[in-house]
């Protein structure tokens, strides 16, 4: 005697998953007439569904007629079946979209000292909003060159990065964040402090501190004027020698407001000698999916204003001016 051969071949497909759910519905409503209401489709539209997938099972499944509706012995364990597996594709759905809701895992970032006192706050509502998506997410900072953020981000130790935008690499993927202005101070106890008027001749005069670290050609042409006396590695070390009362420097207005407002710093000439930094966050293009990654570049992008001061240009007026 020859076997029946199999009628379920190949994929469970979505209309399968339609046939079973109006399936289940009949059956719980126990019968076509019932199910209308329930399933808002017309009876002929059941019939024909049932129909279907009696065809594609290659099974009877129930008994419909003058006598009433009743489940054949096949249509009772389709039934179990059926129960099982749209129970299993229900728990994958709700699993997969309280992924969304309830993240979790690291996110990685690196970023340029100083940022924090950014008017725009970018980043850290980003990350209070990643938080409250996410409450379970570790979040973990490293404060580090804009170089190291570079190869962190490439070779996967760092998920994102926060640099100024010096040079793009072919690696990486760029999001605009902010434009910092940068103006000429000095301090308390320094000759210029007091003075009502400054020149470019008078400044050739001061002693400088200038960065140590990578800049623009066009932010190196704003110190070319100076007279470079000491260096520093960062912000915060060109402050400590501002705030010496020994040396003239720029930093980001953002960050001197605090001794500005004290009165212990004050701007030379600011609408003229001035520039911009952008910055950008950094991903490495071809990353593996991340959700958390993209949750937080979701809340980043939507934070981003849409117009932007012009670009990075230094502003020093012509000698003897």
């Amino acid at each position: 005697m020859s076997r029946r051969k199999a009628a379920l071949s190949g994929q469970v497909s979505d209309a399968d998953l339609r046939l079973l759910r109006i399936y289940r519905k009949v059956v719980e409503c126990g019968g076509f007439s019932a199910a209308e209401v329930e399933l808002n489709i017309s009876r002929a539209a059941i019939s024909m569904a049932m129909n279907d997938l009696e065809t594609r099972l290659g099974l009877r499944l129930c008994q419909r007629g003058r006598s009433g509706f009743s489940l054949t012995d096949e249509g009772a364990e389709v039934y179990e079946a059926a129960q099982q597996l749209l129970a299993a594709v229900e728990g994958f759905r709700t699993r997969v979209n309280g992924l969304h809701a309830w993240l979790k895992g690291e996110l990685n970032i690196g970023i340029t000292d100083n940022l924090v006192t950014m008017p725009e706050m970018h980043i850290t509502h980003a990350l209070s909003a990643l938080k409250a998506r996410g409450p379970e997410v570790r979040i973990n900072i490293r404060m580090i060159p804009p170089s190291e953020i570079e190869l962190g981000v490439l070779d996967g130790r760092l998920h994102t990065g926060v640099i100024p935008a010096l040079k793009r690499l072919p690696g990486l993927d760029y999001l605009a964040l902010y434009e910092e202005r940068s103006r000429l101070y000095c301090a308390t106890g320094h000759p210029l402090f007091a003075a009502e008027s400054v020149t470019e001749a008078q400044l050739a005069g001061c002693d400088a501190v200038v960065p140590a670290y990578a800049q623009t050609a066009e932010i190196k042409a704003c110190h070319d004027p100076l007279k470079a006396a000491a260096t520093a590695t960062d912000r915060e070390g060109i402050a400590f020698l501002i705030l010496s009362g020994c040396y003239i420097g720029y930093l980001p207005t953002h960050y001197a407001e605090r001794w500005v407002r004290e009165g212990r710093m004050r701007a030379l000439n600011p609408e003229a000698w001035h520039y911009l930094t952008h910055y950008s966050a950094i991903t490495r293009k071809g990353a593996p999916p991340n959700l958390v990654l993209e949750s937080y570049l979701e809340e980043l992008e939507r934070l981003v204003e849409a117009s932007r001061e012009g670009g990075g240009t230094c502003h020093f007026p012509s000698s003897g001016s």
